[in-house]
């Protein structure tokens, strides 16, 4: 399966990260990705920008290097009601918004707690996918999550790097995963990337793919094409909601 795209990156914004958005833009021309998602993190977490950076993401060019730059966001649920550390007027600016629970920005609850957060957030029109919901210290309802994942026409995550920073991760992602197949729930594929040479790498993810043998048909990544169209699609949804 050819990934064209990655959907989960960040620049030195995010505070733990190294590359500028010129260098990710060569770093992801020189690994072959057409499309990337700049999704530094949102303000709860250490070290990230503040919330007025995502207010100026209009000044960064569209493409550089040839590459398409989505402006967006990994923001945080900072609650077992789903919210964000984004209000919604900043969120709408933004052309890709994955969510995603950190234990900077809110502890570890209860399984129970996490599926509800986690599809409190699906809900909300302005995500578009859950980023790395394999994390075992935020352990969910698989099952239920990619149920409602399915219903709203979210995206979950692979994430290529959880299994070096999530300890644990394989199983509940390759669970995930099977899941996704099962329920033709939507996939997206992330890097992780705090380093440009990193963007675009997905080794694990492959290898996960092949072994559930997922339908390219449900994964955002495989072109750019299909990319644009989920855009065109997600601002109706933003303006129809």
């Amino acid at each position: 399966m050819k990934l064209v795209v990655d959907t989960h990156t960040h620049s030195v914004s995010s505070g733990h990260a190294y590359s500028t958005i010129q260098e990710m833009a060569k770093g992801a021309a020189d690994n072959g990705i057409e499309i990337f998602a700049l999704t530094d993190h949102g303000p709860s977490m250490l070290g990230a920008p503040a919330i007025w950076h995502f207010g100026n993401l209009t000044v960064v060019p569209e493409r550089l290097n040839g590459v398409r730059i989505l402006k967006g966001v990994e923001a945080n649920i900072i609650d077992y009601d789903g919210n964000l550390d984004m209000p919604d007027e900043y969120l709408a600016r933004l052309e890709f918004v994955i969510a995603s629970f950190h234990d900077y920005s809110i502890r570890p609850g209860t399984e129970q707690e996490h599926t509800n957060a986690v599809i409190n957030t699906i809900k909300n029109p302005h995500v578009d996918g859950i980023a790395h919901p394999g994390n075992p210290q935020f352990q969910i309802d698989i099952e239920r999550v990619v149920k409602a994942a399915a219903e709203h026409g979210k995206f979950l995550e692979i994430n290529n790097h959880s299994s070096a920073v999530r300890i644990g991760s394989e199983i509940n992602c390759m669970e995930i995963a099977r899941a996704c197949v099962k329920y033709g729930t939507n996939i997206m594929c992330g890097s992780d990337a705090h380093i440009s040479f990193d963007i675009g790498k997905f080794e694990n993810v492959r290898a996960m793919f092949d072994e559930v043998g997922m339908p390219e048909d449900q994964v955002l990544n495989t072109s750019a094409a299909k990319v644009e169209e989920y855009l065109s699609m997600r601002r109706k949804r933003l303006r129809n909601k």
